[in-house]
């Protein structure tokens, strides 16, 4: 099989024009491709009316090697790399080897206990919050009813913070294995749409999600694996004699003591309590950088415009989406996260009196306005002290929020023409906010410290030369996003992938400091499974 990089046409080609852009760049008659593939398919916007799809493509040819030595000078011509995934060699566990516990059902979680269960090595599940169908009801119910679950919502239950969001599939990180490809493949085989695998930017949207993650659920199952919901781990039982803290077992909230020697902690970045309570059992914990801001609001239509010009709508391209970034002059980075295009924001408070925003999106992307999280990236030196003090900060800037807001979950909002001037808002525009239960227009200077307000504000206008029009007086920002990123990070060992002071505890994914999103918590999963599989069998 072959792999060709960078085959360009045109974005609205005719079907059989790409296997004639094959033929051309090989050389070779039709004849002699037997088969070919779209391994991904990008796009280059630059030029809005003259857009280009992008291709790599695998193709099964006759006389391969002959191909290849002639275009041997052809660097997008290689032969296609070996992208299936290879499950590490492990021998079984001594008979009498307390099964592997994973804590927590996000996409992390999910991933290490299916391929845990994928090994045959029967893991134990364990999760805080509802099943996924009974957690969308209790999330829906806030939203509308004001009424919060503190262990129900968008940050708690099966499928984790990801299942509220718009599904984003694509990650920057370093991928060598191949890992991500094993996640999207089990993806598709959960009811994903099969395109996944060869868009440049693949997402899925909330109601997907919800089936997905039910029926990895059940292969977890099927396989032999055992997963108990509204089950919250209380405690981490560390054995410390000879001189070696290693984990023997959980303490749940019940009282009941589960043993194990191999626990994969996948709590993701707002399980606030257990951070807590690793921290006061000893485990190593150190503060890490992440990001705070806002919530914007823009009409769809405007983003397809600037990003597409005369071909906004094109169904290949889809509502479009941006990502941009401006350094202030007083030192901070203003940039775009978490980009929803077409989707709505969201209430994603965890905890009683505090107010968190988040984007969310469903597969069509068809709502009417597009939303980002703008926000200021800070560091350590903005909450010196503890190693939780990160925690700390965002209590108090969401608790703010919730103030600013009425006292009632609603958000506070303003729009971006007055929080630029420094003047509080008294009305709508043409952009009306999705935010439920509702935006209570206000003053938003006092939700972030002084230098996000400032750096924010430059941000804004800046922004207008990257993407003219994205300054609009009216467009609609909601505070606060506090959640970009877990505040911690609990260090493990390059290699055996275990905490740093205690053997046999496993930090896993976004909460332990080691993945942003969906797909690279998902492969961080799999790569703690392994790590697992391999330390149960030494």
């Amino acid at each position: 099989m072959l792999r060709i990089n960078e085959l360009k046409l045109p974005l609205n080609h005719p079907e059989p024009a790409l296997r004639e852009a094959i033929l051309a760049r090989l050389g070779i008659p039709d004849a002699d491709l037997i088969d070919f593939s779209v391994f991904k398919r990008s796009y280059d916007a630059r030029k809005k009316a003259a857009i280009v799809l992008i291709y790599a493509i695998d193709a099964e040819v006759r006389n391969e090697a002959a191909v290849l030595a002639r275009l041997a000078r052809d660097q997008h011509v290689m032969p296609a790399p070996d992208t299936g995934y290879k499950f590490v060699q492990a021998a079984r566990p001594a008979p009498g080897t307390p099964r592997p516990i994973v804590v927590g059902t996000g996409p992390c979680g999910l991933f290490v206990a299916l391929v845990l269960a994928q090994m045959g090595l029967n893991p134990l599940v364990l999760e805080r919050g509802k099943i996924v169908r009974e957690r969308t009801v209790d999330t829906f119910g806030f939203w509308r009813k004001r009424k919060l679950n503190t262990e129900s919502n968008v940050q708690f239950g099966e499928g984790g913070a990801g299942t509220f969001s718009d599904g984003k599939l694509y990650s920057q990180i370093k991928d060598p294995k191949h890992y991500g490809r094993k996640v999207l493949t089990e993806f598709v085989k959960a009811g994903a749409p099969e395109e996944i695998m060869y868009v440049s930017k693949p997402h899925i949207g909330t109601f997907r999600l919800v089936k997905m993650v039910e029926q990895m659920r059940a292969e977890i199952v099927a396989l032999g694996g055992e997963i108990r919901f509204q089950t919250r781990v209380e405690d981490v039982l560390i054995d410390e004699s000879g001189g070696e803290r290693q984990v023997v077992g959980v303490r749940l909230a019940d009282g009941e003591e589960i043993p194990t020697r191999h626990l994969a902690m996948a709590i993701g970045h707002s399980a606030r309590d257990t951070f807590q309570m690793l921290y006061d059992r000893g485990v190593y914990i150190e503060a890490k950088p992440f990001s705070i801001g806002f919530r914007v609001e823009h009409p769809q239509s405007l983003i397809d415009v600037c990003r597409f010009g005369p071909n906004a709508g094109n169904k290949l391209l889809g509502a479009a989406d941006y990502k941009i970034v401006h350094h202030a002059s007083n030192g901070r980075s203003v940039y775009s996260f978490c980009m929803c295009p077409g989707g709505t924001v969201v209430a994603a408070s965890s905890e009683e009196g505090r107010v968190v925003t988040n984007g969310m999106s469903q597969y069509s992307r068809a709502e009417r306005n597009a939303n980002s999280a703008i926000v200021v990236g800070i560091t350590p030196d903005d909450y010196p002290g503890h190693p939780l003090a990160g925690i700390a900060f965002q209590r108090e800037l969401e608790s703010r929020a919730y103030v600013l807001g009425g006292s009632n979950y609603d958000a506070p909002g303003q729009l971006m023409g007055d929080f630029v001037r420094g003047v509080p808002s008294k009305e709508f525009g043409s952009v009306t906010p999705s935010f439920r239960p509702a935006v209570h227009l206000t003053d938003l200077a006092p939700s972030l410290p002084e230098y996000a307000i400032t750096a924010m504000r430059e941000a804004f206008v800046a922004f207008d030369k990257q993407i003219k029009g994205y300054y609009k007086e009216d467009a609609v920002l909601t505070g606060v996003e506090t959640r970009t990123s877990s505040p911690i990070r609990i260090k493990r060992h390059d290699d055996t992938l275990q905490s740093l002071n205690t053997r046999g505890l496993f930090p896993a994914g976004e909460g332990a400091g080691y993945a942003g999103g969906i797909l690279s918590a998902a492969v961080d999963g799999i790569k703690v499974a392994e790590a697992v599989a391999l330390a149960m069998a030494g």
